[in-house]
């Protein structure tokens, strides 16, 4: 029987806030590292880069919006699908109106 290896303590955590950010709201990676209270950005963004393909990774973003590098097209998809707050013209999630915190609650 298959088991997929056990993930990294911290990447567990990552992925526990991942599961939290409703559909249509985005973190940034420093938001997340924030809330575990441990790492920074390049630390979740590692998490995300080579553990997160199974997790709504769209919703995990630059603190600019910035969509993610060679998967714009696809996020985009997901954003619309979902709703998430955009600039006028697109080009980046309007993180004013879809940014998200754990202390929000759910939606």
């Amino acid at each position: 029987m298959f088991k997929p290896p056990e993930l990294p303590p911290y990447v567990e955590q990552v992925f526990d806030i991942v599961d939290l950010i409703p559909p249509g709201r985005v973190m940034a990676y420093g938001d997340i590292a924030e809330v575990i209270g441990s790492g920074g950005p390049r630390q979740v963004g590692t998490a995300m880069a080579k553990y997160g393909g199974a997790v709504t990774w769209w919703r995990v973003i630059r603190a600019d919006g910035g969509f993610l590098a060679g998967h714009e097209r696809e996020a985009l998809e997901h954003y619309r699908e979902e709703e998430t707050p955009l600039r006028a013209d697109g080009s980046r999630v309007d993180m004013a109106r879809a940014r998200w915190s754990p202390a929000d609650g759910p939606e």
